[in-house]
Protein backbone atom coordinates (compact mmCIF):
# COMPACT_ATOMS: atom_id res chain seq x y z
CA UNK A 1 0.00 0.00 0.00
CA UNK A 2 1.34 2.98 -0.88
CA UNK A 3 0.72 7.21 -0.48
CA UNK A 4 -2.19 7.91 -3.00
CA UNK A 5 -4.67 11.09 -3.48
CA UNK A 6 -7.26 10.05 -1.74
CA UNK A 7 -7.37 10.63 2.26
CA UNK A 8 -5.22 13.51 2.21
CA UNK A 9 -2.27 11.98 0.46
CA UNK A 10 -1.65 14.33 -2.21
CA UNK A 11 2.16 14.60 -3.42
CA UNK A 12 2.78 17.91 -3.40
CA UNK A 13 6.57 17.20 -4.94
CA UNK A 14 7.04 19.74 -7.89
CA UNK A 15 10.38 19.57 -9.32
CA UNK A 16 10.06 22.88 -11.70
CA UNK A 17 11.55 25.27 -9.16
CA UNK A 18 15.13 22.99 -9.05
CA UNK A 19 17.94 25.54 -7.44
CA UNK A 20 20.20 25.40 -10.63
CA UNK A 21 17.14 26.57 -12.78
CA UNK A 22 16.86 29.21 -10.30
CA UNK A 23 20.04 30.97 -10.95
CA UNK A 24 20.18 30.34 -15.09
CA UNK A 25 20.42 33.88 -15.78
CA UNK A 26 23.07 34.62 -13.35
CA UNK A 27 25.16 31.62 -15.02
CA UNK A 28 24.66 32.89 -18.18
CA UNK A 29 25.79 36.66 -17.16
CA UNK A 30 28.85 35.20 -15.58
CA UNK A 31 29.55 33.18 -18.49
CA UNK A 32 29.53 36.27 -21.01
CA UNK A 33 31.93 37.99 -18.37
CA UNK A 34 34.37 35.37 -18.00
CA UNK A 35 34.42 34.74 -21.95
CA UNK A 36 35.25 38.35 -22.70
CA UNK A 37 38.30 38.53 -20.53
CA UNK A 38 39.53 35.21 -20.64
CA UNK A 39 40.07 35.69 -24.46
CA UNK A 40 42.34 38.79 -23.26
CA UNK A 41 43.89 37.04 -21.22
CA UNK A 42 44.87 34.07 -23.76
CA UNK A 43 46.21 36.59 -26.03
CA UNK A 44 48.11 38.89 -23.15
CA UNK A 45 50.13 35.54 -21.66
CA UNK A 46 51.30 34.47 -25.25
CA UNK A 47 52.42 38.17 -26.11
CA UNK A 48 53.65 39.03 -22.27
CA UNK A 49 55.60 35.43 -22.14
CA UNK A 50 53.65 35.04 -18.66
CA UNK A 51 52.99 31.43 -17.42
CA UNK A 52 51.26 32.69 -14.15
CA UNK A 53 48.56 34.61 -16.93
CA UNK A 54 48.23 31.68 -19.18
CA UNK A 55 47.53 29.61 -15.62
CA UNK A 56 44.65 32.15 -14.92
CA UNK A 57 43.59 31.85 -18.06
CA UNK A 58 43.59 28.29 -18.21
CA UNK A 59 41.20 28.23 -14.93
CA UNK A 60 39.24 30.93 -16.38
CA UNK A 61 38.75 28.59 -19.37
CA UNK A 62 37.43 26.13 -17.57
CA UNK A 63 35.27 28.38 -15.57
CA UNK A 64 33.59 28.59 -18.86
CA UNK A 65 33.22 25.30 -20.12
CA UNK A 66 32.23 24.80 -16.24
CA UNK A 67 29.36 27.24 -16.85
CA UNK A 68 28.40 26.23 -20.57
CA UNK A 69 27.92 22.74 -18.71
CA UNK A 70 26.04 23.58 -16.26
CA UNK A 71 23.94 25.41 -18.28
CA UNK A 72 23.40 22.93 -20.34
CA UNK A 73 22.30 20.53 -17.94
CA UNK A 74 19.45 23.04 -16.32
CA UNK A 75 18.11 23.39 -19.93
CA UNK A 76 18.03 19.80 -20.96
CA UNK A 77 16.71 18.47 -17.52
CA UNK A 78 14.14 21.04 -17.65
CA UNK A 79 12.82 20.32 -20.96
CA UNK A 80 13.25 15.97 -20.62
CA UNK A 81 11.09 15.98 -16.99
CA UNK A 82 8.06 15.20 -19.35
CA UNK A 83 9.56 12.12 -20.90
CA UNK A 84 8.07 9.32 -19.29
CA UNK A 85 11.19 7.12 -20.17
CA UNK A 86 13.21 8.94 -18.13
CA UNK A 87 10.88 9.02 -14.91
CA UNK A 88 13.44 11.31 -12.76
CA UNK A 89 14.30 13.20 -16.13
CA UNK A 90 18.02 14.33 -16.82
CA UNK A 91 18.81 15.63 -13.53
CA UNK A 92 21.70 13.61 -12.78
CA UNK A 93 23.10 15.64 -15.72
CA UNK A 94 23.91 18.46 -13.11
CA UNK A 95 26.14 15.94 -11.41
CA UNK A 96 27.72 14.79 -14.16
CA UNK A 97 28.61 18.62 -15.37
CA UNK A 98 30.18 18.86 -11.90
CA UNK A 99 32.79 16.28 -12.82
CA UNK A 100 33.62 17.24 -15.23
CA UNK A 101 34.26 20.60 -14.27
CA UNK A 102 36.64 18.70 -11.58
CA UNK A 103 38.21 16.43 -14.28
CA UNK A 104 38.78 19.39 -16.02
CA UNK A 105 40.71 21.62 -13.23
CA UNK A 106 42.69 18.75 -12.83
CA UNK A 107 44.35 18.56 -16.40
CA UNK A 108 45.22 22.51 -16.08
CA UNK A 109 46.90 22.12 -12.66
CA UNK A 110 48.67 19.27 -14.04
CA UNK A 111 49.73 21.47 -17.38
CA UNK A 112 50.87 24.46 -15.00
CA UNK A 113 53.27 22.23 -13.11
CA UNK A 114 54.95 20.26 -16.33
CA UNK A 115 55.32 23.56 -18.41
CA UNK A 116 56.38 25.53 -14.69
CA UNK A 117 58.92 22.89 -14.34
CA UNK A 118 59.98 23.37 -17.86
CA UNK A 119 60.33 26.89 -17.49
CA UNK A 120 62.20 27.09 -14.28
CA UNK A 121 65.87 27.16 -15.77
CA UNK A 122 64.78 29.34 -17.85
CA UNK A 123 61.83 31.69 -17.48
CA UNK A 124 61.81 33.83 -20.50
CA UNK A 125 61.72 37.84 -20.10
CA UNK A 126 57.96 38.84 -19.32
CA UNK A 127 56.49 42.12 -20.17
CA UNK A 128 55.48 43.05 -16.55
CA UNK A 129 52.86 46.44 -17.47
CA UNK A 130 50.72 44.30 -20.57
CA UNK A 131 50.88 41.09 -17.63
CA UNK A 132 49.89 43.71 -14.55
CA UNK A 133 47.13 44.88 -16.84
CA UNK A 134 45.56 42.29 -18.10
CA UNK A 135 45.72 40.98 -14.56
CA UNK A 136 43.49 43.55 -12.89
CA UNK A 137 41.38 43.40 -16.33
CA UNK A 138 40.64 39.56 -14.90
CA UNK A 139 40.11 40.43 -11.03
CA UNK A 140 37.91 42.81 -12.22
CA UNK A 141 35.94 39.84 -14.45
CA UNK A 142 36.12 37.31 -11.51
CA UNK A 143 34.97 39.58 -8.56
CA UNK A 144 31.76 40.22 -11.28
CA UNK A 145 31.15 36.47 -11.33
CA UNK A 146 32.05 35.94 -7.76
CA UNK A 147 29.26 38.77 -6.72
CA UNK A 148 26.98 37.02 -9.51
CA UNK A 149 27.13 32.92 -8.30
CA UNK A 150 27.62 33.31 -4.80
CA UNK A 151 23.47 33.11 -4.19
CA UNK A 152 23.42 30.30 -5.82
CA UNK A 153 26.63 27.96 -4.68
CA UNK A 154 24.77 27.11 -1.62
CA UNK A 155 21.54 25.57 -3.21
CA UNK A 156 23.15 23.83 -6.14
CA UNK A 157 26.37 21.71 -6.81
CA UNK A 158 26.46 22.93 -10.49
CA UNK A 159 26.35 26.19 -9.50
CA UNK A 160 28.70 25.56 -6.76
CA UNK A 161 31.36 23.94 -9.01
CA UNK A 162 31.50 27.22 -10.90
CA UNK A 163 31.60 29.32 -7.90
CA UNK A 164 34.50 27.17 -6.54
CA UNK A 165 36.31 27.69 -9.96
CA UNK A 166 35.60 31.44 -9.97
CA UNK A 167 37.04 32.12 -6.34
CA UNK A 168 40.43 29.89 -7.18
CA UNK A 169 40.35 32.25 -10.45
CA UNK A 170 39.94 35.30 -8.12
CA UNK A 171 42.77 34.30 -5.88
CA UNK A 172 44.78 33.63 -9.22
CA UNK A 173 44.33 36.93 -10.67
CA UNK A 174 45.43 38.37 -6.74
CA UNK A 175 48.65 35.85 -7.38
CA UNK A 176 49.36 37.21 -11.33
CA UNK A 177 49.22 40.78 -9.83
CA UNK A 178 51.23 40.24 -7.05
CA UNK A 179 54.00 38.44 -9.41
CA UNK A 180 54.11 41.26 -11.88
CA UNK A 181 54.58 43.90 -9.21
CA UNK A 182 57.47 41.52 -7.91
CA UNK A 183 58.57 40.77 -11.13
CA UNK A 184 58.89 44.73 -11.63
CA UNK A 185 60.74 45.91 -8.20
CA UNK A 186 63.21 42.83 -8.79
CA UNK A 187 63.29 41.18 -12.20
CA UNK A 188 62.79 37.78 -10.73
CA UNK A 189 61.57 35.94 -13.62
CA UNK A 190 61.41 32.82 -11.89
CA UNK A 191 58.48 33.78 -9.61
CA UNK A 192 56.32 33.67 -12.63
CA UNK A 193 56.55 30.29 -12.83
CA UNK A 194 56.25 29.79 -9.19
CA UNK A 195 53.25 31.47 -9.40
CA UNK A 196 51.51 29.77 -12.29
CA UNK A 197 52.05 26.09 -10.03
CA UNK A 198 50.62 28.28 -6.73
CA UNK A 199 47.62 28.47 -9.09
CA UNK A 200 47.38 25.26 -10.00
CA UNK A 201 48.03 23.55 -6.74
CA UNK A 202 45.46 26.12 -4.44
CA UNK A 203 42.58 24.98 -6.81
CA UNK A 204 43.40 21.30 -5.98
CA UNK A 205 41.57 20.85 -2.23
CA UNK A 206 38.54 22.52 -3.35
CA UNK A 207 38.63 20.18 -6.52
CA UNK A 208 39.01 16.67 -5.01
CA UNK A 209 36.17 18.00 -2.86
CA UNK A 210 33.78 18.50 -5.65
CA UNK A 211 34.80 15.52 -7.33
CA UNK A 212 34.08 13.43 -4.08
CA UNK A 213 30.78 14.86 -3.67
CA UNK A 214 29.66 14.20 -7.46
CA UNK A 215 30.55 10.58 -7.43
CA UNK A 216 29.08 10.00 -3.76
CA UNK A 217 25.94 11.71 -5.68
CA UNK A 218 26.44 8.91 -8.66
CA UNK A 219 26.95 5.67 -6.44
CA UNK A 220 24.24 6.96 -4.64
CA UNK A 221 25.60 6.60 -1.03
CA UNK A 222 22.97 8.17 1.32
CA UNK A 223 23.35 12.05 1.92
CA UNK A 224 26.30 13.35 4.64
CA UNK A 225 23.62 14.76 6.68
CA UNK A 226 21.09 12.19 6.69
CA UNK A 227 21.58 9.43 9.38
CA UNK A 228 20.26 6.23 8.36
CA UNK A 229 20.05 4.31 11.87
CA UNK A 230 18.12 6.93 13.19
CA UNK A 231 15.58 7.67 10.19
CA UNK A 232 15.25 3.76 10.62
CA UNK A 233 14.67 3.90 14.66
CA UNK A 234 12.10 6.76 14.18
CA UNK A 235 10.17 4.76 11.67
CA UNK A 236 10.36 1.80 13.47
CA UNK A 237 8.75 4.24 16.78
CA UNK A 238 5.41 4.88 14.54
CA UNK A 239 2.70 3.57 16.46
CA UNK A 240 1.72 0.13 14.70
CA UNK A 241 4.93 -0.19 12.82
CA UNK A 242 6.33 -3.60 13.56
CA UNK A 243 9.22 -4.03 10.93
CA UNK A 244 11.44 -1.61 8.91
CA UNK A 245 12.88 -2.73 5.99
CA UNK A 246 14.26 -2.01 2.39
CA UNK A 247 15.04 1.69 3.34
CA UNK A 248 16.98 3.51 0.50
CA UNK A 249 18.28 7.22 1.23
CA UNK A 250 20.39 8.74 -1.93
CA UNK A 251 20.36 12.06 -3.28
CA UNK A 252 18.99 12.59 -7.05
CA UNK A 253 20.87 15.98 -7.69
CA UNK A 254 21.04 19.24 -5.95
CA UNK A 255 18.45 19.66 -3.61
CA UNK A 256 16.75 16.63 -4.10
CA UNK A 257 17.37 13.79 -1.59
CA UNK A 258 14.87 10.62 -2.35
CA UNK A 259 14.02 7.96 0.02
CA UNK A 260 11.96 4.61 -0.39
CA UNK A 261 11.33 1.82 2.68
CA UNK A 262 9.12 -0.81 3.53
CA UNK A 263 6.80 -0.66 6.65
CA UNK A 264 5.40 -3.33 7.91
CA UNK A 265 2.01 -2.79 10.44
CA UNK A 266 0.49 -5.24 12.51
CA UNK A 267 -3.21 -6.47 10.73
CA UNK A 268 -5.63 -3.97 11.67
CA UNK A 269 -3.81 -0.99 11.92
CA UNK A 270 -4.54 2.29 10.40
CA UNK A 271 -1.79 2.70 7.13
CA UNK A 272 -3.20 6.36 6.39
CA UNK A 273 -2.16 7.10 10.02
CA UNK A 274 0.87 5.20 9.60
CA UNK A 275 1.71 6.89 6.35
CA UNK A 276 1.22 10.09 7.62
CA UNK A 277 3.22 10.35 10.52
CA UNK A 278 6.05 7.93 8.46
CA UNK A 279 6.21 10.56 6.08
CA UNK A 280 5.91 13.73 8.75
CA UNK A 281 8.95 12.24 10.31
CA UNK A 282 11.06 11.81 6.72
CA UNK A 283 10.36 14.97 5.43
CA UNK A 284 10.30 17.32 8.67
CA UNK A 285 12.72 15.58 11.18
CA UNK A 286 15.07 14.01 8.28
CA UNK A 287 14.95 17.13 5.77
CA UNK A 288 13.70 14.67 2.86
CA UNK A 289 10.85 15.89 0.91
CA UNK A 290 10.46 12.78 -2.10
CA UNK A 291 9.73 9.32 0.02
CA UNK A 292 8.00 6.70 -1.53
CA UNK A 293 6.26 4.78 1.85
CA UNK A 294 4.98 1.58 1.21
CA UNK A 295 3.00 0.14 4.12
CA UNK A 296 2.34 -3.79 4.35
CA UNK A 297 0.56 -5.81 6.87
CA UNK A 298 2.84 -8.10 8.72
CA UNK A 299 0.68 -11.30 7.30
CA UNK A 300 1.91 -10.66 3.80
CA UNK A 301 5.04 -12.50 2.59
CA UNK A 302 7.87 -12.05 0.40
CA UNK A 303 8.40 -8.28 0.45
CA UNK A 304 11.11 -8.59 3.05
CA UNK A 305 13.02 -11.71 1.05
CA UNK A 306 14.93 -9.30 -1.35
CA UNK A 307 19.09 -9.85 -0.84
CA UNK A 308 19.89 -6.55 -2.05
Amino acid sequence: MTASHDHGHAHGHTHGARAGARHKGRLLAALVVLATVTVVEVAAGFLTHSLALLSDAGHMLTDMMGLGMALAAIHVADRARIDRQRSFGLYRLEILAALANAMLLFAVALYVVVEAVRRWGDAPDVLVGPMLVVAVLGLVANLAAFVLLRPGAGESINVQGAYLEVLADLMGSLAVIVAALVIGATGWTWVDPLVAVAIGVVILPRTWRLAGQALRILVQAAPPGVDLARLESDLRGVAGVVDVHDLHVWTLTSDMEVASVHLMVGDGTDAHAVLDRARTIVRDDHGIDHATLQVEPDSHEGCDELAW
